[in-house]
């Protein structure tokens, strides 16, 4: 686990070397993938994508000084985990990312409401992740988070 870094970079630095590789690796491929509006940096202590408050200056209900959080990569003790807010708030997007899960990987999925956990970083499955971060707009993540998440 990385300590607490104050810039994506500074976080990759303190990974161990077999994590790293991996955890750069997907960020770069939800960097390629994600929809324009979005930003990057440090977010909950992880690798965050999340909606600016120049976009949507109301924030995080449950932290409105925070952004409006999207995608969260993290090295945890035994996994890197991948947490996806639109996956926890559309259930269309869902089935769908656990109906594509296992044309991807032979292991079983090991998933919470939002968090993806890989725990061997060769069998993270790129091109899924890829497809995955592609699939929804600032303003659809926006539209889905009012309806569904926002209380």
């Amino acid at each position: 686990m990385a300590a607490e870094a104050k810039t994506v970079e500074e976080y990759l630095s303190q990974l161990p070397e077999e994590r790293k590789e991996a955890i750069t690796q997907l960020r770069d491929t939800i960097k390629e993938h994600l929809p324009p509006g979005f930003e990057e940096g440090i977010s909950y202590k992880m690798i965050g994508f999340y909606v600016p408050h120049s976009v949507y200056p109301e924030g995080y209900h449950c932290a409105p000084k925070l952004p409006l959080p999207f995608i969260n990569i993290a090295s945890q003790k035994n996994f890197v985990a991948l947490y996806h807010s639109g996956i926890y708030a559309d259930k269309m997007l869902l089935d769908w990312f656990v109906a594509e899960y296992p044309k991807h990987v032979k292991t079983k999925l090991d998933m919470g409401k939002s968090c993806i956990r890989f725990k061997r970083m060769n069998q993270i499955p790129f091109n899924l992740m890829a497809q995955l971060a592609a699939k929804m707009s600032v303003n659809e993540w926006i539209t889905l988070y009012e309806e569904n998440v926002k209380r």
